[in-house]
């Protein structure tokens, strides 16, 4: 699904300047003293439109949410949806998810998302992958010790590379369905799921611990 281009994005971006966070390094390793009072930290990766991270900011208003997105066109949608629902457990990232560790300190994130990522077929392309080996290896420093890796994909080539590198970057794997919507409860869901739901793709999905 192509983004496009948003109108009169940099002041619609100034409007919504409570919800981001544009020197994220600065928090690194202290996100739970500077937001004082929640329980966890949950990153997502990818947030898009951001349908599924103020659903889960709602739905878990304990837990503090920082959520990347490279794309502005796509996260203005997403900051003026939280900001509508006037959530504060959240703060917004406009970054790319190869620098999350420049954003997290080890061990200090309970969970992550990663959400119907770009699929990057081909083998020359696969290391681009958020599931790739070398991706994990980022995301095992930021996971404090039993953390979670919640992944979902409409994508079953990238679910079964992804399954088979989880694996061997030393995870154990559960939740393992490849049709989420016929075998299990159904969290909150992206925009991509909606549309691919309605139109009656199965969805991947599994926890790596």
């Amino acid at each position: 699904m192509r983004i496009r281009k948003k109108p009169n994005l940099l002041p619609r971006m100034e409007r919504c300047a409570a919800l981001r966070e544009l020197e994220p390094e600065r928090l690194r390793g202290g996100w739970l003293r500077e937001f004082a009072g929640y329980d966890d930290l949950f990153v997502e990766l990818g947030c898009g439109k951001g349908l599924f991270t103020a659903s889960s900011a709602l739905k878990a208003p304990n837990i503090f949410f920082a959520a990347l997105e490279r794309s502005a066109d796509a996260q203005i949608v997403a900051l003026e949806r939280a900001l509508a629902l006037g959530l504060r457990n959240i703060r917004f990232i406009t970054r790319d998810a190869r620098d999350a560790d420049l954003f997290f300190g080890d061990g200090e994130a309970g969970r992550i998302y990663i959400n119907f990522c770009d699929p990057w077929p081909g083998a020359r392309r696969a290391k681009r992958r958020l599931t790739a080996a070398g991706f994990l290896d980022i995301y095992r420093r930021i996971l404090r010790p039993g953390g979670e890796i919640h992944f979902k994909t409409d994508d079953v080539p990238l679910f079964e590379f992804s399954l088979r590198q989880f694996e061997s970057r030393g995870f154990t794997l559960s939740e393992v369905t490849r049709d989420l919507h016929a075998e299990a409860a159904v969290e909150p869901m992206t925009d991509y799921e909606q549309k691919f739901h309605s139109e009656g793709v199965k969805i991947c999905r599994c926890v790596a611990s």
